[in-house]
């Protein structure tokens, strides 16, 4: 079946409409997460409970990228995210409203469903735009992915204040969000999978996982264990050196902060240094910012230390995504899916096992194993091929 030809809409456009997908996806996940504690507390959840609950929710992703990997090169990427946007729209609030874990489960299993459908998609579509754009400009998508989450986490601080019920609030934030989405999805690139990045013809629809897709898989999954881990114990941290709990949240605000300032103007810094030496610069920010923080054992410097962190970690994941959809031998639908199949794990790796080596000696050793993460990242980054000038647009080969 031939591809549907390309659309004429122009690359302000296209931008704008992919750009609404990543504000979705942050603000949905904001809203969700600030809500969290009262949901828990309303379904009468322990700690523990709660831990085993939440797990539908990666099984409900992980079913997710399973299917992408296979599909997305038939269906296009177009066609898979606009559902995906539709449902996690539809599916949180209801989440938010269930009178019992037994329907949170499957709910927060279809909410992970949802996120699978809708991450990997819209990032194959930011590498499209990007394409036509003949510049880097995917750090600007996920500044916006960025900016939707803590706008969200603020509308659910808000609403929490108020004393209003999360599914209420998230509704009412998702109905602005559904009638941005209605207007801006025409605009969305459209057709089944692209061709080869450069224009090589197309791709074969079950192109197998060349080595450098691997390898920007096993660096995204170092990526996200650092991110998850620095958002789930960076607030803890601080209370541990005897901070108290506001200040102890102010270190997880500065690392946010710096996340989306980073991915501001980004962009220009990848296209100024390369991609291999960003994303080894920015490891090293990352180990500098962590070394910091466990260090010094200084509450002030800790809230440095992780604004350093937010600093190196904002722009790498971006940019893998950027590299994973121009590779010159696998569709760029197909790329993206299975470089965040090989991220999934980090849901289990990170955060947990900060917690247990924690547990056996203290929080500050147990961060200072994101040095080694970091370390890691910025060795490997070195096995990168990145693809000819033709395959990125305007972006410099490395030498």
């Amino acid at each position: 079946m031939p591809a549907t030809p390309p659309t004429t809409v122009s690359p302000l456009r296209a931008r704008s409409a992919v750009v609404t997908l990543f504000l979705i996806a942050g603000a949905v996940m904001g809203g969700w997460s600030g809500r969290i504690p009262t949901i828990k507390h309303q379904l009468g959840l322990s700690d523990a409970g709660w831990g085993l609950v939440v797990l539908a929710q990666p099984a409900g992703t992980l079913l997710a990228l399973l299917v992408l990997t296979r599909v997305i090169s038939r269906t296009g990427p177009r066609a898979l995210a606009l559902p995906g946007a539709v449902l996690l729209l539809v599916v949180v609030p209801l989440a938010a409203a269930s009178p019992s874990p037994a329907f949170l489960v499957p709910a927060l299993a279809l909410q992970g469903l949802a996120t699978g459908l809708l991450f990997s998609p819209m990032n194959a579509l930011a590498v499209t735009v990007e394409r036509r754009y003949g510049r880097s400009i995917m750090s600007s998508f996920h500044a916006w992915f960025s900016v939707g989450q803590l706008g969200g986490g603020l509308a659910g601080a808000l609403a929490g204040h108020l004393g209003t019920d999360p599914w209420v609030q998230i509704a009412i934030c998702d109905l602005v969000l559904a009638v941005v989405l209605c207007v801006t999805a025409t605009a969305l690139p459209r057709g089944a999978e692209a061709p080869l990045a450069g224009g090589s013809g197309p791709a074969p629809r079950r192109a197998r996982p060349t080595r450098q897709i691997v390898l920007l898989a096993g660096l995204a999954l170092l990526a996200a264990v650092t991110e998850g881990s620095a958002v789930q114990w960076s607030a803890q941290y601080s209370v541990s050196l005897g901070a108290t709990v506001a200040t102890g949240s102010l270190t997880l605000v500065c690392y946010s902060l710096a996340i989306a300032l980073t991915r501001s103007f980004g962009d220009r810094l990848v296209d100024r240094f390369g991609r291999v030496r960003f994303i080894r610069f920015s490891a090293t920010v990352t180990a500098t910012g962590v070394l910091l923080a466990v260090l010094t054992g200084s509450v002030p410097l800790a809230l440095v230390g992780f604004a350093l962190v937010g600093l190196g970690c904002a722009c790498v994941f971006p940019t893998i995504m950027g590299l994973a959809g121009n590779q010159p031998d696998v569709p760029a639908g197909r790329a993206v899916a299975l470089v965040n199949l090989g991220e999934w794990p980090a849901f289990f790796l990170g955060p947990p096992v900060i917690g247990l080596v924690a547990e056996l000696s203290s929080l500050r050793f147990a961060l200072g194993l994101l040095v080694v993460t970091s370390a890691f990242v910025a060795v490997l980054a070195g096995r990168i091929r990145v693809p000819e000038p033709a395959h990125v647009g305007a972006v410099p080969r490395e030498r």
